[in-house]
Parts: C-alpha cells; structure tokens; sequence
C-alpha cells in the first residue's frame, strides 16, 4: 500500500508498508519496528504476536508517547491488557489496529502534532 502524506519538518511519516516492511520517509526498515513522532525509528526485536512479552512495552513506554497505535499484523488482534498495564499506570493511550489501518492513523496523529509513536508487527 503506497500513501502519500504531507510531509512536515522533522515529523516522522510512514510512506509506505507492504508485508515485512515500512518506510518512513525514505527509509525502509524490514521486520517489527517502533515510529515515534519525532525522533529516530527503533527496531523493535519481535517476530510474531504470540510472542508479545511485557518487556516489549517497557520499550515502547520508554520513548514516552502519549497515545500508541499499535499495529497487529496483516489482521486486527488484541494483546492482553497486562501485557501494555505499564502505558496504563502512566496514563499513555493504546489502540491496537491491523498494520495497515496504524500506519494511516499514526500519520493522521503525527501530522496533527500529536505525540504518537506506532508500534508495529510486519508479521501476518
């Protein structure tokens, strides 16, 4: 799928997202990635949504967003809520969506000047 956002100074847009990869502006990154708003892109060491630990969201709230919009894959799943209970003691918001449809959204939010970081699967 091929998007074409508006491109703002030193925002972070997601171009494009095909399976096992995304691009952000330029730059394509292969394999579970972590897009913050502003910032440097993350490899984010996960292959496949079984394998969501805990530990995986201390990474996310790390980088101290105020909303994560999640992307599961190929399909809509749903982690289990103690998994991501480290954003909700720290008031972070959380969305999980299919891959695709968190790209679009991360970029709606991001080009608002939101401080969103899309958290991303590329397994199906």
């Amino acid at each position: 799928m091929k998007m074409q956002p508006d491109r703002l100074e030193g925002t972070n847009l997601i171009a494009r997202q095909e399976r096992g990869r995304v691009w952000v502006h330029q730059t394509a990154f292969d394999g579970s990635v972590l897009v913050p708003h502003r910032g440097e892109v993350q490899t984010w060491p996960i292959g496949r949504f079984e394998d969501l630990t805990e530990d995986h969201f201390v990474q996310v709230l790390a980088l101290k967003p105020e909303l994560v919009i999640m992307g599961t894959g190929g399909r809509l799943r749903f982690p289990k809520p103690s998994l991501w209970r480290g954003l909700m003691a720290a008031g972070v918001g959380f969305e999980a969506m299919d891959t695709g449809a968190a790209c679009r959204t991360f970029n709606v939010l991001a080009s608002e000047g939101r401080a969103v970081l899309a958290a991303l699967l590329l397994d199906d």
